[in-house]
C-alpha cells in the first residue's frame, strides 16, 4: 500500500486523491487475486479431484461429488483471501473481516449440509438403510447445525460471544419447545420406530384413520410418506405410528405366503346322500379319497351289523362331504398353494345364504396380481366342478330367474 502511494506522489496529486487511487488499485488487485484463486480452485484443483473420484473403485465418493460438496468448498478460497487482506484497509478492516467471516460461516454450513445429504445417500445404498433409516436423525443434526450457524453469524455481526446469545435462548426455551414440538415428537417416534423395527421403507402398511393403504416410500423426521395403491400420496405424522395402531404387511411378504380366505356358498337343498351312481362317478376322479372312504364306511357298517337299506342308518357319504374333501385334495396338489402353511376347507354355520364352505389356505406368491389370479383360478374351478357333485351354488333370485320362472310351463299352469 505504501509502495503504491510513493509511486503516485510523483504525479503531483493531492493526498486525498492518492488515497482513493491507491485503495482502488488494491481493491482491483485483491479482486483479481481472488478471481484467479477461484479459477485455480474450480478449474484445476476441483477438476483434478473429480477425475480422481471418477477413476477409482469406490462409489461413495461419487455421491459426494454429485452433492457438490467440493464445489461449495471452493467458495471459501476467495473469502479467505479477502479476510486476510482486510488489514490493508484499516478504516474498513473490521467491516471487511465481519463480512468475509459471515460468508465463510454460511459456506461452511452449506458444505456440511451437502455432506450430510451425501452421507444419507451413501447410507441408503446399503440394505441396512431399509431396516434402520437415519433420515430423521440427519434432519435433527441439520436443525442443530442451522441453529448453531445462525447464532455464530449473529454473534460475529454484533461482535459478541456466542455463549452470551446461547444463555439468552434459555429464556426462550418454552417458545422453542412450542415451535419445534412436531420435530421433537418426530425424533422420539423415529427412535422408537427404528429401535423396534416397526416400519421400513418399502413396507406395505394400512392405516384407515389416515386413509393410507400402500407402500412406505420415505421416512423423515416429521412424516412418513405412503404411496397408496391408487398412486395418491398420504403423509402420516411419525408420532401417529406410535400413538395409533396400523397394520404392517411385511410379515406376509417375508413369509412367502399370502392368505386366501373365501367361502363357496352351497344351496342346502342340493345336499344329499351319495347314490351308487354318484359314487361310481366320483371314483373316476383322479384323487382316490372316495374309494378309501367307501371301503372304510362299508367295513364300519358290516362290523356293527347296520342295515344300510335305509340311508339314515349307519355311516353314509354325502355329496357335500365328498366335495369338501375333493377341494382339500385339489388344493394340496395345486402348484401355487404353499404346502408348509395352514390348509383347511371347513364348513361354517349355515345361514340365509346357504352353507358356506370356507377355503383357508396360502398362496406361495405374495405378488398382488399373481395372488388374485391364483385365487380366481381356484374359485373358477370350484364353481365349474360343483354340479359334478350334484351341488348348486347359492344365489339370490335375479331378474333373469323371475323371467325364466314366468316362462316355465309349471308357472303358466298355475303350479
Amino acid at each position: 500500500m505504501d509502495f503504491i502511494k510513493n509511486q503516485l506522489d510523483g504525479y503531483g496529486m493531492s493526498e486525498q486523491t492518492i488515497g482513493y487511487l491507491s485503495n482502488m488499485i488494491m481493491v482491483v488487485f485483491i479482486a483479481v487475486i481472488s478471481m484467479l484463486a477461484n479459477f485455480i480452485a474450480k478449474k484445476i484443483v476441483l477438476k483434478t479431484i473429480i477425475h480422481i473420484v471418477n477413476n477409482n473403485r469406490y462409489t461413495w465418493d461419487n455421491i459426494i461429488v454429485e452433492k457438490k460438496v467440493f464445489h461449495k468448498l471452493s467458495h471459501l478460497v476467495p473469502a479467505i483471501i479477502i479476510y486476510f487482506s482486510a488489514s490493508i484497509f484499516p478504516a474498513y478492516q473490521v467491516l471487511i473481516e465481519k463480512a468475509a467471516a459471515t460468508y465463510m460461516i454460511i459456506v461452511t454450513i452449506s458444505v456440511l449440509n451437502a455432506l450430510l445429504n451425501a452421507f444419507d445417500d451413501i447410507y441408503r445404498s446399503f440394505e441396512v438403510s431399509k431396516i434402520r433409516p437415519i433420515k430423521g436423525y440427519i434432519q435433527v443434526v441439520k436443525i442443530v447445525l442451522f441453529i448453531i450457524g445462525g447464532i455464530v453469524v449473529i454473534s460475529n455481526l454484533i461482535g459478541q460471544n456466542p455463549l452470551i446469545i446461547l444463555s439468552g435462548l434459555g429464556a426462550l426455551s418454552a417458545v422453542l419447545m412450542l415451535v419445534f414440538k412436531d420435530s421433537i415428537l418426530g425424533l422420539v417416534a423415529g427412535v422408537q420406530l427404528s429401535s423396534n423395527d416397526m416400519v421400513r421403507v418399502g413396507d406395505w402398511i394400512e392405516m384407515p384413520k389416515y386413509h393410507a393403504d400402500g407402500d412406505v416410500i420415505d421416512i423423515t423426521l416429521n412424516t412418513v410418506k405412503v404411496m397408496n395403491f391408487d398412486k395418491t400420496i398420504t403423509m402420516i405424522p411419525s408420532y401417529a405410528l406410535i400413538s395409533d395402531s396400523f397394520k404392517n404387511w411385511r410379515g406376509m411378504q417375508v413369509s412367502g405366503g399370502r392368505r386366501i380366505k373365501r367361502s363357496f356358498y352351497v344351496d342346502t337343498s342340493s345336499i344329499c346322500f351319495c347314490t351308487k351312481e354318484m359314487i361310481e362317478e366320483f371314483q373316476k376322479i383322479h384323487y382316490d379319497y372316495v374309494t378309501t372312504r367307501v371301503n372304510e364306511i362299508n367295513a364300519y357298517n358290516i362290523e356293527h351289523q347296520i342295515n344300510t337299506e335305509s340311508k339314515v342308518n349307519g355311516r353314509q357319504l354325502t355329496n357335500v362331504g365328498v366335495f369338501r374333501e375333493y377341494i382339500h385334495q385339489y388344493l394340496r396338489n395345486h402348484p401355487k398353494i404353499h404346502k408348509d402353511m395352514t390348509l383347511i376347507v371347513r364348513q361354517l354355520a349355515p345361514g340365509d345364504n346357504g352353507l358356506p364352505l370356507e377355503i383357508y389356505a396360502f398362496s406361495n406368491d405374495t405378488n398382488w396380481g399373481v395372488y388374485e389370479s391364483i385365487q380366481a383360478d381356484i374359485f373358477d374351478h370350484i364353481f365349474a366342478v360343483a354340479p359334478t357333485f350334484g351341488l348348486r351354488a347359492f344365489q339370490n333370485p335375479t331378474g333373469h330367474d323371475i323371467v325364466h320362472l314366468k316362462e316355465s310351463p309349471e308357472y303358466s299352469r298355475g303350479y
